[in-house]
Order: C-alpha cells, then sequence, then structure tokens
C-alpha cells in the first residue's frame, strides 16, 4: 500500500480537517505545503488528470489573483491555466489527497474517505 500524499496549506481549517481525517485513518501522510514549494506544470497536470478536472476547475475563483490575471477569459488555454496555477500556488483549491494512485479534491473534507472505500 502506498503512503497517502496530502498537497496541503496549513492556514487551510479545511485542510487541516482534511489531515486529521488521514490521521484518524491510520495513515502518516507526506505532507506537501505547497505554497512553500509550488508545484511545477508537470505536477499540476498530472493532478489534474487523476483529479478529472481542468485546471480552471481547481482554482480558487474569490481569491484576487484570479480576478486580477482575468482567469474567468474563456480564451485562455488550459496551457495557460496551468502556468497560472505553477505561478500562483495560492489559486490552486485545496486540500488535494492522492492514495494507491487515484486523488481527491478533499472538499468537503469527508471526501478524503472515498480513497479508503
Amino acid at each position: 500500500m502506498s503512503v497517502a500524499r496530502i498537497y496541503h496549506n496549513p492556514r487551510c481549517s479545511k485542510s487541516r480537517q482534511t489531515l486529521a481525517l488521514l490521521e484518524e485513518q491510520g495513515e502518516a501522510p507526506e505532507i506537501i505545503d505547497y505554497i512553500k514549494t509550488p508545484l511545477d506544470n508537470a505536477s499540476i497536470s498530472e493532478l489534474l488528470t487523476m483529479l478529472d478536472m481542468g485546471a480552471r476547475d481547481l482554482m480558487r475563483k474569490n481569491e484576487d489573483t484570479y480576478k486580477e490575471l482575468n482567469l474567468s477569459n474563456p480564451e485562455l488555454s488550459e496551457a495557460q491555466l496551468v502556468q497560472a496555477l505553477a505561478d500562483y500556488p495560492r489559486l490552486i483549491e485545496r486540500p488535494i489527497v492522492v492514495r494507491n494512485g487515484k486523488a481527491v479534491l478533499a472538499r468537503p473534507p469527508e471526501k478524503v474517505l472515498e480513497l479508503f472505500a
């Protein structure tokens, strides 16, 4: 069995709740603070594939950066949106948990339990 990995922002209550749920399941997950250690384009694209999402679906649309960069513009390509996520990690919706080759966006935090079904 592989170890769970959580893309975590310790300042986010949902992220902290998800981490606690993982620990309740007996997991000692690898914790990636993606704000301090931003993801590259390839890592973001891999997560998007695992999540079966487009880049815009993973964006925090209420962030000022989202509005300032006009990321709602439908003419932006997927590559441009992925680049924005790489350049501005605070735009990434969190937390993302990967376990046994599957990934979930744990919003609400209980969604992480799907990885244990």
